[in-house]
């Protein structure tokens, strides 16, 4: 049995080995797998440089809103406190207005 699996593998890498192109006889089958997963990794690379140059618009975009409502929010916060300003202005005065009179009353 153990020689039989052991003729199978023979068999197989010389059946492997055959598998070479023409010119490529001069590199073996190990050397053509390193070039096959060179030409992958490289591939995989350029795809990862896109993704990423992508992913980097996406942020800026991003940021850009993100700068646009922050500004957009510190322009209503700025109207909000006017308002509450002329609000307690107005209070104020009323207040002053009430001693006065208080005042006169008591006179």
């Amino acid at each position: 049995m153990k020689s039989m699996i052991a003729v199978l593998f023979a068999t197989l890498a010389l059946a492997l080995g055959g598998c070479q192109k023409p010119e490529d006889k001069r590199i073996g089958p190990a050397e053509q797998a390193g070039r096959e997963i060179d030409k992958a990794a490289s591939v995989a690379g350029e795809k990862l440089d896109q993704a990423a140059s992508k992913a980097e618009e996406k942020l800026g975009q991003a940021g850009e809103k993100l700068d646009q409502a922050a500004q957009q929010a510190g322009e209503k916060l700025n109207k909000a406190t006017e308002k509450i300003g002329e609000k307690v202005e107005q209070a104020g005065q009323e207040m002053q207005e009430s001693a006065r009179e208080a005042r006169k009353e008591k006179h």
